[in-house]
């Protein structure tokens, strides 16, 4: 801890003199040690992807799930505390249901983006509370809007992306990401670049063992949200691991 966070990091609610709530920052920190999470929007779809670090070979395989069905056309991403996520991801399924049965059909992703970040925010103000150690990201399709992907912050702070990357790699991620142009990009497209973003990211050195996860929503899945389609989870990881050795190969040269 800088000496200028002493005394200013006990609450939420305080400043530092230089304008910096640490307790926020603080929760950042909680995401960047969390597996990658990314997000990526095509011409026809969303494809939410996950390096699920295993700790131990003793979880069964579908333990720490980090995708989520809020709607059945709305998924959601965590990246940071797992239980800071679940939490959110209730509280997202009742904003989901409140709305569906107020108004008898399934809620706009920017709303219910706002109505979470505003919760997320409101965790950053009190302090008897303290900040979400999460980052969320937020996917869906519609006939009237077409894909669409928001990312909420642990400071409530959200945007609309083409794509996006949370976790201990994003700024690699990133990187990589900027390389492409995702609007035009077809589903399979889509599904293989996320497959390969996340192999390439994983550092095998620090985490040996991670699961890679993956969610789809768009015009080929009907406009429902479905968490490890097929084929389209096997294809993701083809395509992650047949990069993976491509590259380990050019490093061997």
């Amino acid at each position: 801890m800088s000496s200028i966070g002493t005394g200013y990091d006990l609450s939420a609610s305080q400043f530092s003199p230089d304008g910096r709530v640490f307790q926020i920052d603080y929760a950042c920190k909680a995401v960047e040690k969390s597996g990658t999470v990314v997000g990526l929007r095509g011409r026809d779809g969303v494809v939410l992807a996950v390096e699920k670090i295993v700790t131990s070979n003793l979880y069964e395989n579908d333990a720490g799930a980090r995708i989520f069905t809020i709607d059945k056309n709305i998924g959601l991403a965590i990246a940071g505390l797992l239980a800071d996520g679940r939490y959110i991801v209730d509280i997202a399924r009742q904003e989901a249901a409140n709305y569906r049965h107020q108004f008898e059909r399934t809620v706009p992703l920017k709303h219910l983006c706002e109505r979470i970040a505003a919760y997320v925010h409101a965790y950053t103000l009190y302090s008897a509370v303290r900040p979400f150690g999460v980052s969320v990201l937020l996917s869906a399709w519609t006939e009237d809007h077409g894909p669409q992907l928001y990312k909420i912050e642990p400071s409530g702070s959200s945007f609309g992306y083409f794509a996006c990357a949370s976790g201990k790699a994003k700024q690699q991620a990133k990187t990589e990401m900027e390389k492409f142009t995702f609007t035009e990009m077809s589903t399979e497209d889509l599904v293989q670049n996320a497959g390969k973003i996340i192999y390439q990211v994983h550092d095998e050195l620090k985490d040996r063992d991670f699961r890679f996860e993956m969610s789809l929503v768009g015009k080929a899945t009907d406009g429902i949200h479905r968490i490890n389609p097929k084929p389209w989870h096997p294809m993701a990881i083809e395509a992650g691991e047949a990069f993976k050795n491509e590259d380990d190969s050019d490093n061997d040269i």
